[in-house]
């Protein structure tokens, strides 16, 4: 097996950069495959991955072919949850197989776009968790990708096929407490604490080169391994990109935003852990919307993460509230959505009878748009567009500065060391994949 190169990484991305606004494919377009049979390589089958396997093997005419991970034991795992499917640990065996039609993706974040774009550039259409990036210009090129590709990205941001909270969204269309000016999204709950370790060996039958892949090349260590991942800069978002950016895609969908924020103001850091974790534990940040500028037009968002605490805002862990001129609405997909008037009087409104939020529903909706041409319910844009608000709070909590940002550029303005944590540096060496 030949090495990983950067530049089979960065071949597929230039394709994306140099190919901004150009499509292929129009929304839409069926895509089926010729025998209707969908077939999928997952790659990445830790707890969300294994997810991912029991909800496709529900799914009608969807058949697993790879399961596609790093670590033997986990690999082993996800084989006895689809016991036909090949086991094999390098993704490039699933990208050349010219039979899969689809990659489900859940890697640890800063495989995320790497993986993706690959994948696109070899034909396959993508099912990639959130976020969807590491970093805003990962976003950026994942979304340019599908444009030239013409194939379809979904974004694991599962909320959006639920029909609790797109019963929510519609009310709040429809005008059922006014215009929605201001969105809380809030992350509370209770992650103890990584410890503090020093680097070690790297455990059998885990290929930690492969792992880190264009993360900087650092010794192992037994607290940033399988999922303590998410509280280091070089492999993960903190929990606003872990499980805060949930709640924030349903607060930006709720307030009808479709752009990126123009100011970004983010306070916090470790409050509550003395560990060796690098995202803060507590984060409050804003992120506001000018539209055209006049009253009526401008929209706030607001984030709030606590994770040492059980004190849930309105005694919802993981929710959101909307702020209208007539009216407030809370929701949370845990399964409650209740509205209240001006004067706080609670509306009768008609809820769906399911009101769950589910993997299975949004891969259903994957399938459909791959088979039927449905329109995917979180595109490559709206995943880019709400993973980005995580990507951006860290950033002014890291540098300890609020700043503006250009929308359209996607460049933060007058900061340039803000700027450089927009994107980060790849390795000139991904190391060698073991054969499987």
């Amino acid at each position: 097996m030949s090495h990983w190169q950067r530049r089979e990484f960065l071949q597929a991305t230039a394709g994306a950069v140099t190919a901004a606004g150009v499509m292929t494919a129009a929304a839409g377009t069926v895509r089926a495959a010729a025998n209707d049979k969908v077939v999928i390589g997952m790659i990445g089958t830790g707890g969300q991955g294994r997810n991912h396997l029991t909800s496709y093997r529900s799914l009608p005419n969807v058949e697993v072919a790879y399961v596609c991970d790093v670590d033997d034991a986990r690999r082993a795992e996800a084989q006895k949850i689809v016991p036909g499917a090949k086991a094999v640990s390098d993704l490039r065996r699933v990208l050349d197989d010219k039979s899969v039609d689809a990659v489900s993706i859940a890697t640890p974040d800063h495989w995320h776009t790497p993986a993706a774009l690959l994948a696109l550039e070899a034909g396959k259409h993508v099912y990639v968790e959130k976020p969807c990036s590491h970093n805003v210009r990962e976003g950026r090129w994942l979304v340019e990708a599908a444009k030239r590709s013409g194939q379809l990205v979904q974004h694991g941001t599962q909320s959006r096929s639920a029909p609790l909270i797109q019963t929510a969204v519609r009310l709040l269309r429809e005008g059922v407490i006014g215009t929605v000016l201001v969105a809380r999204a809030w992350d509370v709950q209770f992650r103890g604490p990584i410890g503090k370790a020093q680097p070690g060996a790297v455990p059998a039958g885990f290929d930690y080169d492969t792992w880190l892949g264009p993360a900087p090349s650092v010794p192992f260590q037994s607290n940033r391994h399988h999922y303590t991942w998410h509280w280091w800069y070089d492999f993960g978002t903190g929990d606003a990109g872990n499980d805060g950016v949930h709640e924030i895609d349903i607060a930006r969908w709720g307030l009808g935003v479709e752009t990126q924020p123009s100011s970004v103001a983010s306070i916090g850091g470790k409050y509550a852990h003395d560990d060796d974790q690098q995202f803060p534990d507590t984060m409050t940040a804003a992120f506001e919307y000018p539209g055209e500028g006049q009253v009526g037009q401008r929209r706030q968002l607001i984030f709030e993460m606590r994770l040492w605490s059980r004190y849930y805002p309105h005694n919802i862990d993981n929710g959101n509230e909307f702020l209208g001129t007539k009216g407030r609405m809370l929701l949370t997909k845990r399964g409650k959505l209740e509205v209240f008037n001006e004067r706080g009087e609670r509306l009768d409104v008609k809820l769906p009878e399911d009101r769950t939020v589910s993997v299975r529903a949004h891969q259903q909706n994957f399938i459909d748009a791959i088979r039927e041409g449905k329109p995917l319910n979180a595109d490559a844009l709206t995943g880019h567009l709400s993973s980005s608000l995580p990507h951006l709070a860290n950033i002014a909590c890291r540098t300890g500065r609020s700043f503006r940002f250009d929308p359209v550029r996607e460049e933060i303005t007058g900061d340039e060391e803000a700027n450089q944590f927009l994107g980060r540096t790849y390795r000139e060496h991904w190391g060698r994949p073991q054969q499987s």
